[in-house]
């Protein structure tokens, strides 16, 4: 399985949200600076797409938490209609 570039950034607002800068200097978050490392490679690569199977395993468990998160919203919405 894939994640796009467009999908990644989701993920990265997602944590960001979730998970702050923290401190004076604004630090990332462990979250997000795991899923900032994927994003600077597929910049690098010029990448539209990663495998997650390519990623750490914290960067694919927070990807699967926000399309956790994201299943979870569209499900709620349905329900609303």
């Amino acid at each position: 399985m894939n994640i796009s570039l467009p999908e990644l950034e989701q993920a990265i607002n997602y944590w960001r949200l979730q998970r702050p800068a923290i401190g004076e200097e604004c630090a990332l978050s462990p979250e997000v600076n795991a899923l900032a490392d994927v994003y600077a490679l597929m910049i690098i690569n010029h990448s539209s797409s990663v495998a997650l199977a390519s990623m750490g395993s914290v960067a694919q468990q927070l990807i699967g938490a926000w399309r956790q998160h994201m299943l979870e919203l569209s499900a709620a919405a349905r329900s609303v209609n």
